[in-house]
């Protein structure tokens, strides 16, 4: 076996599919809005440049899971941009979010009473969550009257203004999720009925968004499929194409194998071995074993020190996608992706 040094991993992602996935999502759920959901770096994607680069292409929300993250958008993404975060956080962060324009979701009694403290007479926008059954926050439906009472009357204080009501569907069964509907539709009713009227409503994310018509109401939260991440077990979606494209090069090269040097900044769980393809000049190639810095794949005919292989991406090399490899092992695309590093160099094209 021969080897020489060579240069390292790197996560290449394409910027024009992120656009092209946001263009074909915008146009299934038209007249619906589309909000990118940035958390975790942008899915590994990189906050910084994806949400720039989808508000210069017209992208009018984007959705961080966390104040921090937000505050990144806003600088990203600049004032025309509605930014939502959904974690509760303590007052210090509720300053830093009002101050940075960023509307945040409120699904405890308690919560609200801060973020209305915080805001004092500056009308902070929130969005008010109702528990529709997956407990991940959310006010509970017995709760929901004197909630969204008392949000009214703070409302009526100016301290806050209710921009929106949602919540989370579980996208387990359609059985489940038409529950869930029929609960949030009694939720924004009694919202209304207690004087308050949101700009938008929105109950749906990726799946439930674009397979059912009657989930998407005034706004979807598209996440994974922006960055071309289908659902675990899923159908493929026409037009939807990942964008990121996870790259090491050959190491060394011996009779039946290769190194691949991917370093052990991505993560890739050794369980991958026996069960994926990667990418290769060649074509696509086996996947043998997961070391801790070293990938062993099935040779191909001509292979050199410095080849590049496409651990996961789109397909262009004959890699399998981050959700296919998701599958192999049980988990979701999501996870494959999100374990990138960020240390690990992103190059943008």
């Amino acid at each position: 076996m021969t080897a020489t040094r060579a240069t390292g991993a790197y996560l290449r992602v394409d910027l024009g599919r992120i656009r092209a996935d946001i263009d074909t999502l915008r146009a299934r759920i038209a007249p619906a809005q589309l909000m990118c959901v940035v958390k975790n770096d942008a899915y590994a994607h990189g906050i910084d440049r994806v949400v720039a680069d989808v508000a210069a292409h017209g992208v009018e929300w984007v959705g961080t899971f966390d104040v921090p993250m937000g505050v990144r958008a806003r600088a990203a993404a600049g004032p025309g941009v509605r930014i939502f975060s959904w974690v509760t956080v303590d007052r210090t962060e509720i300053a830093t979010a009002l101050e940075a324009g960023i509307e945040l979701g409120v699904g405890d009694a308690g919560y609200l009473e801060q973020v209305a403290e915080v805001s004092a007479g500056r009308a902070a926008p929130v969005h008010l969550k109702i528990d529709t059954g997956l407990h991940r926050n959310g006010v509970r439906p017995e709760d929901w009257a004197a909630f969204v009472a008392r949000a009214a009357a703070l409302e009526a204080r100016g301290d806050i203004r209710v921009a929106g009501i949602w919540s989370h569907i579980a996208e387990t069964s359609d059985a489940d999720d038409d529950r869930a509907r029929v609960d949030y539709h009694t939720a924004v009713d009694a919202a209304r009925a207690a004087g308050l009227r949101p700009e938008v409503l929105h109950l749906a994310a990726s799946a439930a968004g674009y397979a059912r018509p009657e989930f998407r109401h005034d706004l979807v939260r598209f996440g994974a499929f922006c960055y071309g991440i289908r659902s675990t077990d899923g159908p493929e979606l026409p037009g939807i194409v990942p964008a990121a494209t996870l790259l090491a090069p050959v190491a060394a090269v011996a009779a039946d194998t290769v190194e691949v040097a991917y370093g052990s900044l991505d993560g890739l769980p050794s369980t991958l071995a026996g069960r994926v393809s990667v990418g290769t000049p060649g074509g696509a190639r086996a996947l043998l074993a997961v070391g801790e810095t070293m990938l062993t794949v099935q040779a191909w005919p001509g292979a050199a020190v410095g080849d590049e292989v496409a651990v996961f991406g789109p397909g262009d090399r004959g890699e399998s996608s981050a959700t296919t490899l998701a599958e192999a092992i049980g988990t979701v695309g999501e996870e494959i992706m999100v374990r990138v590093s960020p240390l690990l160099p992103r190059r943008y094209v």
